[in-house]
């Protein structure tokens, strides 16, 4: 049975949303703007290209005067230039005449189309390629071929990326080539990460008796790096109400967007982050209708918004996927906050406990349709189980049972293409 006052994810994730909100501006150069969301749009203040250009190499004709030409019969004409990429041509071409010509290089007055050199009987697959004093054309051209013209790709005054935009390699290339070279993009967000509990120690650090590995820090911190945001490591704080109210500080003295913690938020006697939260911010809720991941605080501390999530290593994991993402992302400017979803067909029986689930599993494609089977045991303790997952399939609140044959929604962490 449900607890009453236990909220949905959809619930707490509508919460957490609405406690964050988009950053502000900063200039930054193109080399810094990769995956970052533009804030205003983009306007070329040029023609892309430039200037008529030749999209390979061969010879700037006018397309006329090849009109007949065919390897039976090839057409003469009388070669009057060198167009290296980069320089500008000066001569025009007459009837009967051409002018070799590289790719990207400018076309010369007059000419109207491109012959490509394998039309010709110029030797072009040897090193040494003298330019002849006339050449053969075999193939006749229309005018345009094999010519780039100005404006063709984007014109002056026109607006190339929208508001919002997030950016891309290709993105970065467009820009530099309309010398767009800094742009204003939303801030890149500051998240702090806090790992809690006195059996902690570092992953460098010898087990011993009572004692595990910090991994839910660099677990966290390696999520928040591949959203492009820059995580800030707190370290880990003991259990006591001190430690974690000093930790806490170190992250408002560094101007942090967003707090996110490990453990410490259930109902054990030492789990004191509730206590400092409610002290220093505010609690807005703290448990979640949710496997894994039921133990989720969501508040503000010294106005920032804070997401302490649970400890175990899985519970951190998923629980980040389904609450911290989105917050991130949204802080971040991006539109779309979800991981794609798709339906699958179950290969085995699923059973839960009632609560919304998200179990790890492999997707894959079987004859055009996606099949769903789950990656190992699902203990919250078990990472090796999402090391083999790409997805996580979702068990809604409420079922307790899924047969084998049935399709359900899988988010997907990674493509079926990643599955080892």
């Amino acid at each position: 049975m449900i607890e009453n006052n236990l909220l949905s994810v959809d619930q707490a994730l509508e919460r957490v949303l609405a406690g964050v909100s988009v950053l502000p501006a900063e200039r930054v150069s193109l080399v810094e703007a990769l995956g970052r969301v533009l804030v205003e749009p983009a306007v070329a203040g040029d023609d892309l290209p430039p200037f008529a250009n030749s999209s390979m190499d061969g010879y700037a004709v006018r397309a006329v005067d090849i009109a007949q030409a065919t390897d039976e019969e090839p057409v003469i004409l009388r070669v009057i230039g060198d167009i290296p990429a980069g320089a500008v041509p000066d001569e025009s071409l007459t009837p009967g005449t051409a002018a070799r010509i590289m790719t990207g290089a400018p076309l010369p007055p007059s000419a109207d189309a491109i012959v490509p050199v394998e039309f010709t009987n110029e030797p072009w697959r040897q090193s040494d390629r003298p330019l002849l004093d006339h050449i053969e054309v075999r193939r006749s051209v229309q005018s345009g071929d094999y010519v780039r013209w100005p404006g063709e790709d984007v014109r002056a005054g026109t607006e190339v990326l929208p508001s919002g935009h997030v950016l891309r390699p290709q993105e970065i290339g467009v820009l530099s080539a309309l010398g767009l070279t800094d742009i204003e993009v939303v801030k890149c967000p500051r998240v702090a990460v806090l790992a809690t509990g006195d059996e902690l120690i570092s992953a460098d650090e010898p087990l011993i008796p009572g004692k595990i590995r910090n991994s839910n820090s660099h677990t966290l911190v390696a999520q928040i790096r591949s959203l492009g945001a820059i995580a800030v490591d707190l370290g880990v704080a003991k259990d006591t109400y001190t430690d974690v109210q000093l930790k806490l500080q170190d992250g408002l003295d560094t101007g942090v967007d967003l707090f996110i913690s490990t453990a410490g938020v259930s109902v054990g006697a030492y789990d004191v982050v509730k206590d400092v939260l409610a002290a220093g911010g505010e609690v807005g809720f703290w448990r979640v209708n949710m496997r894994p991941g039921k133990p989720l605080a969501y508040g503000t501390y010294g106005d920032v918004p804070y997401l302490g999530l649970p400890g175990n290593p899985v519970s951190a994991m998923v629980s980040f996927e389904r609450f911290a993402r989105p917050a991130i992302l949204k802080l971040s400017g991006h539109r779309v906050l979800k991981r794609p979803r798709v339906r699958a067909i179950i290969e085995e029986d699923i059973y839960s406990d009632g609560r919304e689930s998200y179990l790890r599993a492999i997707v894959k494609q079987d004859n055009g349709k996606y099949v769903v089977d789950l990656s190992g045991r699902q203990g919250s303790h078990v990472m090796t189980s999402l090391v083999h997952a790409n997805a996580l399939l979702i068990v809604p609140a409420g079922v307790r049972h899924l047969s084998a044959g049935q399709e359900a929604e899988a988010m997907m962490i990674d493509w079926p293409e990643t599955v080892f």
